[in-house]
């Protein structure tokens, strides 16, 4: 029985499908100047792992991520690098998608654009004007009214009157209201712009999001995720906008996850503190980085520290050096009280800490059971039902001892003959400075009782 904390009415809440064993969920996706940095990557890995266990638990999923592909920021940096604003978004969209597959985030149903989504932006808000719920401004761009809209704040529990009443005083005679919010910006000189009713323009941030999750999944659907930072204005302004224009409610469930810190400070360029995907790449393997971001529960704020994610490799490391040198049929079976133990994990609102530790109770045993003689059998179903369970988590789908040595080394192969030969040989000084040696390197060997020699990377 699935329960999933819901943003919206601020409590876990039994997840009923609108339409029995079907799912349809939409998260905000990436806006696309720059390359992913690590909090794009919680977002990625962790709704990846939503959509994983939905699937599992036998729902016919409907994933939609979205591409911003047009805003303010892409159109300055497009224009400081003095290159077409496609040509930046399509450089950062492959950059994405490569971030991806290095950390085995599977890739959305539908992945719709801004661009490509138009029509039915100028659509949504051509029925908001209809209804009285949008205006076209003194500068002619078109704005929300929020004040029309009578559960204004509701996803984010603010008040419209506290919100008034808070906002800085400004003298902008485009908006009947500071609060309002742009839909269509009309361009300005040298600005990429399509046609409108309005006028040569763009639109703004918010509605894309309204139509392009509308058109993909419905009117009304089931699970809508995205950071804790787009709760308020970003989700709160698309409830307003879709709700307003279909007269239907928008969706079920608001999942948000929690933000992430650097050394417990806000991560911010201006701070210096400030990691890309592929900088943190270049240090730590992806697997590591993923098995990191599910050591914490979604919705926990994320600490990311070199300490933290050398803690993360260290614990991967324990889990495929369980698995080493163990073979399974294809279809053995697997150990129940585990599957059920994971399952319960993650039916409690995907709760991976637990899900997780079940994996280490797993590698635990198996470590026992190697010990002992006659246990060939147990060592394959607690082996298979490891790599199963990690699996469906995005993680121990390599092979162990291409994890654990990475790739191979043919210096560290002769060195290990060399350490056999010395012991051969009686000589142990010399078979202990080579494996000091190796170790000072990062090298670990690990000699078992029969006389072979195995090592792994550190870590």
């Amino acid at each position: 029985m699935l329960k999933i904390y819901n943003t919206l009415t601020r409590k876990k809440e039994l997840f009923e499908a609108r339409i029995p064993g079907h799912c349809g969920m939409y998260v905000c996706g990436m806006t696309v100047y720059d390359y992913c940095h690590i909090g794009h990557a919680r977002v990625m890995v962790v709704f990846d792992t939503v959509a994983r266990h939905l699937r599992h638990s036998g729902y016919k999923l409907t994933y939609v991520r979205n591409i911003t592909d047009i805003d303010d920021k892409i159109i300055q940096r497009a224009h400081d690098n003095g290159e077409a604003f496609t040509e930046l978004t399509e450089r950062f969209i492959a950059a994405m998608h490569e971030d991806e597959r290095a950390l085995s985030v599977l890739p959305p149903d539908i992945e719709p654009k801004a661009t490509q989504s138009i029509p039915d932006i100028i659509a949504m808000i051509e029925t908001l004007i209809g209804k009285g719920l949008a205006y076209v401004g003194g500068n002619g761009d078109v704005f929300y009214a929020v004040n029309q809209f009578a559960n204004y704040g509701q996803l984010s529990g603010k008040n419209l009157d506290d919100l008034q009443a808070g906002e800085r005083v400004d003298i902008d005679h485009a908006k009947h209201n500071p609060l309002d919010f742009v839909l269509w910006k009309m361009a300005k000189t040298g600005e990429p712009a399509w046609p409108s009713p309005w006028g040569e323009g763009r639109p703004g941030w918010h509605i894309e999001c309204s139509a392009m999750s509308t058109c993909c999944l419905g009117n009304h659907f089931d699970i809508h995720g995205g950071g804790m930072d787009l709760q308020f204005p970003h989700h709160e302004n698309e409830i307003a906008q879709s709700e307003g224009a279909t007269g239907e409610k928008f969706v079920n469930i608001w999942m948000h996850n929690g933000f992430v810190r650097v050394n417990e400070e806000k991560m911010s360029k201006s701070l210096g503190n400030f990691f890309t995907v592929r900088e943190v790449l270049k240090a730590y393997k992806p697997e590591v980085v993923r098995l990191f971001i599910l050591l914490s529960h979604y919705r926990s704020p994320l600490n990311y520290s070199n300490e933290q994610l050398d803690e993360a490799g260290i614990a991967l490391t324990r889990l495929y050096t369980a698995l080493r040198g163990l073979v399974w049929a294809t279809g053995q079976s697997l150990n129940q009280e585990h599957i059920d133990r994971f399952q319960q994990a993650m039916d409690d609102d995907f709760n991976t800490p637990v899900a997780l530790a079940v994996l280490f109770d797993l590698a635990r045993e198996l470590n026992t059971a190697k010990q002992a003689a006659g246990n060939a059998d147990k060592c394959a179903q607690l082996a298979a039902t490891l790599r199963h369970l990690g699996g469906l988590l995005g993680i121990l789908q390599s092979d162990a001892d291409s994890f654990l040595q990475g790739d191979a080394d043919e210096a560290i192969e002769q060195q290990i003959q060399a350490r056999i030969a010395a012991k051969q040989a009686k000589d142990w000084a010399l078979a202990d400075q080579i494996r000091d040696g190796l170790k000072a390197a990062g090298v670990i060997l690990e000699d078992a009782p029969n006389g072979t020699t195995t090592w792994r990377r550190d870590g």
